[in-house]
């Protein structure tokens, strides 16, 4: 008996890892801007240069292109395990979807953004 309920409960759990690596790949974007706002906060007067809002911009940077870069691991991996997942699949609980490489195209496409992130932030 041929099941695709299998076959989608697998497609659902990889969007909503590569969901999970999306939030991951946006937090760690926020907090490497974080830094650049204590800067400007520092340059306008608001807060004093001893409140080691300087030190700041470098630390919050690295931790947050490590977050990109978590989550772009977190999306590549998920992707991994979902192949292999419906590699095991029977033929019989595969479905016949028009665009079979959608998922994986999705997948691929959230994590190389996710890459050029780190890099430009990274550059930046």
């Amino acid at each position: 008996m041929s099941d695709p309920r299998v076959f989608f409960a697998a497609e659902r759990t990889l969007l909503a890892w590569v969901r999970t690596g999306l939030t991951i790949i946006a937090l760690g974007f926020v907090v490497a801007r974080f830094g650049l706002f204590l800067n400007l906060l520092v340059a306008s007067g608001e807060i004093s240069k001893n409140g080691g809002a300087a030190s700041a911009h470098g630390i919050s940077g690295v931790f947050g292109i490590i977050l990109v870069l978590s989550g772009t691991v977190t999306i590549l991996g998920a992707l991994l395990n979902h192949r292999h997942y419906v590699s095991s699949l029977p033929l019989e609980d595969l479905p016949r979807l028009s665009l079979p490489w959608l998922s994986s195209f999705l997948s691929l496409s959230v994590a190389t953004i996710g890459f050029l992130l780190a890099v430009y932030l990274l550059f930046t």
